[in-house]
């Protein structure tokens, strides 16, 4: 059996270790990079954060769904990757990724945004078919190179519909706020995707309120045969009001209740794994980027639970 280096001081929810082989439902690991960050660097430190955040969930009974997902999880800790350089840490990362996406259905702990692409391509390549995707951010990352460079945590959105990875029609941006250029700023919507601002999002935070939201990806997913859809989650998504602790801050973003209500109303969907990423402790207050994190990743996997999954790998 493929051996993974356990590097993190904590576990996320607590749980132990497993040292017989035999995996839970679903696996939890951490990818420590941020060496693609364009502002501010500091995200490598995120995954031992939001473990750490994670304690604070007493014994992780969700409330809403009335589960915990801590008997079905298992922690492998931070993957040992480089930090001298992108190719190099996306090389090491795609030697680990197949083991892993075959024995469990993954949650990944950023780590900057380029971590992404190399996980929606190991998932094409097992799958065998493009995925759906649900983007929470505050940019757009559609843009085609990345200052200069022709990849980084900027780029991978372009990337993935270049290399034919994701179901154009079924990708779906939410809190989109960031400058850019409407070429990339529109790209999703031009490629036939949908993209919900967060100016769209103002002021609406119920599941009445948010409906149609849900509704549209719903209905996205139906119309082509219900792909299998991955969660990608910049915690930038959020106002830095919410979390301040990230690289690229951009004011007026959603709020922890808007992204809390979408996970929840989502839960049902088949979704085949998530990211959550960028968030980047040195510039926290009081722990909030760090405790919305975990509350988020716990709400996923909580609604795995409730949806009863008992899933074949990776799914």
């Amino acid at each position: 059996m493929t051996q993974f280096a356990f590097l993190s001081a904590s576990t996320f929810l607590k749980v132990p270790p497993r040292h017989d082989g035999a995996p839970r439902p679903f696996g939890l690991a951490g990818l420590a990079w941020d060496g693609s960050t364009t502002n501010r660097p500091g995200a490598r430190f995120g995954p031992r954060a939001i473990r750490e955040a994670s304690h604070m969930l007493c014994d992780a009974t969700h409330p809403l769904f009335d589960v915990s997902p801590s008997e079905a999880l298992d922690d492998v800790g931070d993957l040992p990757l480089p930090n001298t350089g992108l190719d190099g840490m996306r090389a090491a990362l795609a030697k680990q990724l197949p083991a892993l996406l075959a024995r469990q259905h993954m949650v990944w702990l950023g780590g900057d945004h380029s971590i992404t692409l190399p996980i929606l391509r190991a998932q094409r390549e097992r799958l065998g078919q493009p995925l759906a995707v649900i983007h929470f951010d505050a940019h757009c990352d559609t843009w085609t190179d990345h200052f200069g460079e022709p990849s980084g945590h900027g780029t991978w959105v372009y990337e993935a519909f270049q290399e034919g990875l994701v179901v154009p029609a079924c990708f779906t941006q939410i809190g989109i706020r960031s400058a850019g250029e409407r070429a990339a700023r529109d790209y999703v919507r031009d490629q036939g995707g949908q993209i919900f601002t967060a100016r769209d999002l103002r002021g609406r935070e119920s599941s009445a309120q948010l409906a149609d939201v849900t509704g549209a990806i719903r209905q996205r997913l139906a119309a082509h045969g219900h792909p299998p859809l991955y969660l990608s989650l910049d915690i930038d998504c959020l106002d830095p009001a919410f979390a301040p602790g990230t690289g690229t801050p951009e004011p007026g973003g959603l709020t922890t209740n808007q992204v809390l209500t979408l996970l929840e109303d989502l839960a049902e969907l088949d979704f085949v794994g998530m990211d959550c990423v960028e968030v980047a402790p040195p510039y926290d207050h009081a722990e909030l980027t760090s405790y919305a994190a975990a509350a988020f990743v716990w709400t996923y996997l909580a609604g795995r639970m409730k949806r009863g999954l008992q899933p074949s790998p990776g799914h």
